[in-house]
């Protein structure tokens, strides 16, 4: 169902004669010779807690966020209404469109009709505002919108850190919102490699896990201003060689990796930073992977070894990891990715029993495209991130020797030729983006 249909809004009350009104009330008539005249304002509409499960009872005068991000849910709507009476309901995690609610106006009319006809919402993003005529129409949708999503802007900067290069490194390079990489930055935290980076908290970043002469789940932090902080004592498996993206707009998973045996297990980190216990993985155990955000607050994993797989991962915005996807493009693994576009995203270069420079486009629903030949020099064990809110930059990396080449995504996807690099040369490094 859709459009809007306008109606009055009527405030409705016991009517008081008086030269001033009390606190509450609202003036309603006044003119020469005559008194004020003054009514009680209606109550406006009482939101209730988040509705989760697949029925609810609703009650006039409430509001509803209903979250079907589990479930569908059918509404009983009230036995008996009066005129006036208002309910609103909003799609709490815009998911209607998978999990729809179902209305049961319970013996009363909806639109005209008795309650023998399925009134199905199923658009993702609706806000449903209803209000009981008269027995004859019963229940008539006032506002039946569907809201649109607004996306993410990206954040405009970005950093590049960890890695090796001859033995382990903590330097970082910030990016900044043209695409250039500054200079190294002196290290904070455990020298490493292998390490997982993802944004969070809508403007910041955090390192973690990595080969610091053995597997850690250490992480570090870093600011919306690219301050890098000083370990946190992990949590999780340790780990090395997984990858990191951010879901939900706000917050992180990382997930893959080995402990000196490949492992699917993930990580949740909240908008706060803070990084959840193990979750059973789901799919193909693997190290080398990439991972980038899409569709504003999605995730996928893609490629990785064992092997050279070109398979893929996606990620809910509830950080539910979904199972094995079939490949599209070169399988390999030692690849990267990065968002562009706001909700696209883009995986590129890696090995595939050689370097390469092919990249692979993601689209904002999470679809994978055949291969794009590569532009710049073939390499892998580099890293990506987002830059200038909807373009990237593919850094560093190894074609056998470390390199600080980088090359600039645009916002269209197009991978930019080789720009000089700026820093230590370096493989094995990770990149999230902040601010």
């Amino acid at each position: 169902m859709s459009g809007i249909i306008g109606s009055k809004l009527n405030i409705r009350g016991s009517n008081r004669v008086s030269t001033s009104g009390t606190d509450g009330q609202v003036l309603i008539s006044s003119g020469a010779g005559v008194a004020a005249n003054y009514e009680d304002a209606a109550a406006g509409i009482s939101w209730q807690a988040v509705e989760t499960g697949s029925t609810m009872t609703a009650v006039a005068g409430e509001g509803y966020w209903v979250d079907t991000s589990s479930n569908a849910c059918t509404i009983t709507l009230p036995a008996s209404a009066s005129v006036g009476d208002t309910i609103i309901f909003a799609d709490y995690a815009r998911n209607w469109g998978t999990n729809s609610i179902t209305i049961d106006s319970n013996g009363l009319n909806y639109q005209g009709e008795d309650d023998t006809f399925d009134v199905e919402y199923d658009t993702d993003g609706t806000a449903l505002r209803i209000v009981y005529m008269d027995a004859t129409k019963g229940w008539i949708p006032t506002i039946d919108k569907s809201v649109s999503d607004v996306p993410s802007k990206g954040n405009s900067e970005g950093i590049f850190g960890f890695g090796y290069n001859g033995g382990r490194s903590g330097l970082t390079n910030l990016v900044s919102n043209a695409g250039v990489v500054a200079s190294d930055v002196a290290a904070v935290g455990t020298a490493r490699y292998g390490v997982a980076a993802t944004q969070y908290g809508g403007d910041k970043g955090i390192f973690g896990f990595g080969n610091s002469g053995s597997a850690t789940a250490i992480t570090n932090l870093v600011s919306n201003a690219g301050v890098v902080a000083s370990d946190t004592s992990g949590v999780g498996t340790a780990r090395y060689d997984l990858a990191g993206c951010s879901y939900g707009s706000d917050k992180g998973i990382v997930a893959y990796g080995t402990t000196g045996s490949t492992v699917s297990l993930s990580n949740l980190i909240s908008n706060a930073g803070v990084v959840a216990t193990d979750t059973t993985g789901v799919g193909t155990a693997r190290v080398d992977p990439g991972a980038c955000e899409y569709g504003a607050d999605l995730g996928i994993f893609g490629y990785g070894n064992p092997g050279y797989l070109s398979m893929t991962n996606l990620v809910s915005n509830t950080g539910v990891v979904g199972t094995d996807v079939t490949g599209v493009g070169t399988g390999r693994y030692s690849l990267t990715a990065c968002t562009y576009a706001y909700d696209k995203g883009i995986f590129g270069f890696g090995y595939t029993g050689s370097a390469t420079a092919v990249t692979n486009l993601v689209s904002n629903t999470g679809v994978v495209a055949t291969d794009t030949t590569g532009v710049g020099t073939a390499r892998y064990e580099l890293a990506a991130t987002q830059y200038a809110g909807d373009k990237g930059i593919f850094g560093y990396g190894t074609t056998g020797t470390e390199v600080s080449l980088t090359n600039l995504v645009s916002n269209a996807g197009v991978v930019a030729t080789d720009t000089t690099g700026v820093g230590t040369a370096r493989q094995t490094s990770s990149a999230c983006s902040f601010n």
